[in-house]
């Protein structure tokens, strides 16, 4: 892990908490595929602090939506530990040399499908996000290839979510660039969430990469010009 604090002009850029992608199956926080992009981002004066969470699906074959109860285990699994990981991180911010209040989550794949659901649970204040401070908000959440999961059909926020960067390509075949839908139970990916985020005025950007499939999900280090608009 990394961290830094820097202030430019007065203003401390954010500490990035990242979430390595793998599918629920695989992956480390110090992959060697990542440490481009981590390098860049130190360079440009921002923290990063890569974290370990438990593989959710380690051992399974295959899951997909027909397995959503073992595939939302797997997300929330997930999600809790980036919460623990953020508690810990606003717990030693001064030693870590992190401004606490200027936070972002960013993660690829399965990485990132678990910093939207973080998102999503923390804006609505459900009881996977009561763990963090009452007042706790991210200051922003960057999504390469994310997606939500929904049992209440449409993705609502009850909270404006913070500002969000996804980048997602329209022919992905492993997270949904739209959408898996049965009833009330949805997978929702980037290209049916900016279609929520328009409605509602949220604070957004989306990169839609046409005919482009996973691979998106690993473009930190080739997209940062993207990350920086």
């Amino acid at each position: 892990a990394k961290g830094s604090e820097t202030t430019i002009g007065g203003i401390r850029k954010p500490t990035i908490i990242f979430m390595f992608g793998g599918g629920f199956l695989r992956g480390t926080r110090d992959d060697a595929s990542y440490h481009k992009w981590f390098k860049q981002m130190t360079d440009d004066g921002y923290g990063i602090i890569s974290i370990d969470y438990r593989l959710g699906l380690k051992g399974s074959n295959k899951v997909g939506i027909a397995q959503v109860n073992v595939l939302d285990k797997a997300i929330h699994m997930a999600v809790e530990d980036l919460f623990s990981a953020t508690n810990f991180i606003i717990e030693n911010a001064e030693q870590l040399g992190v401004d606490a209040d200027n936070l972002v989550i960013s993660g690829s794949s399965a990485g990132a499908i678990s910093v939207m659901q973080a998102e999503y649970e923390l804006a609505n204040r459900t009881s996977w996000a009561s763990v963090l401070p009452e007042d706790f908000r991210y200051a922003g959440v960057m999504s390469f290839a994310g997606a939500i999961l929904s049992r209440e059909g449409k993705v609502d926020y009850k909270n404006d979510p913070c500002p969000t960067l996804m980048l997602h390509g329209t022919a992905d075949k492993v997270v949904p660039y739209k959408q898996i839908k049965l009833f009330n139970l949805g997978f929702f990916g980037g290209g049916k969430l900016v279609d929520r985020f328009k409605k509602y005025g949220y604070n957004f950007n989306m990169y839609h990469f046409i005919d482009y499939g996973h691979e998106i999900a690993g473009s930190m280090d080739t997209t940062l010009d993207l990350q920086m608009d």
